[in-house]
């Protein structure tokens, strides 16, 4: 973490994102999870301090024993997303916001999410 210089934000939160695309769950357990996952961010971020002046640029990288294709890479963050935002106190649609999205390996059994905001 760290390549972009200058005010950069960091957090790591122990979480395994998933495409909820392709899942067959009830719809109340992915409404928790959904809810979990943006709550998560949010507060991971607002331990990290105040949100920066817009605009910046948001990295998200999965660390996971196997990566997702592209699609299903940005379908898995959307709740870290919505909570990225919110934190913000913006729209994850604001134009003023970059979205990047990252994947790499890890050990069996380690899932973690990593933001960067600058």
């Amino acid at each position: 973490m760290g390549w972009f210089g200058g005010n950069l934000i960091e957090v790591q939160i122990d979480m395994r994102v998933v495409s909820m695309a392709n899942l067959r769950m009830h719809w109340a357990v992915k409404a928790k999870t959904v809810k979990s996952q943006r709550q998560k961010a949010f507060n991971a971020l607002c331990g990290a301090g105040a949100p920066p002046a817009l605009p910046v640029t948001i990295v998200m990288t999965r660390v996971a024993p196997r990566p997702l294709d592209g699609d299903n890479l940005q379908a898995a963050f959307k709740a870290v997303r919505d909570g990225v935002a919110d934190w913000l106190g913006v729209d994850d649609g604001d134009q003023r916001l970059d979205w990047q999205y990252c994947q790499r390996s890890a050990g069996v059994k380690v899932y973690r999410v990593e933001i960067e905001v600058v």
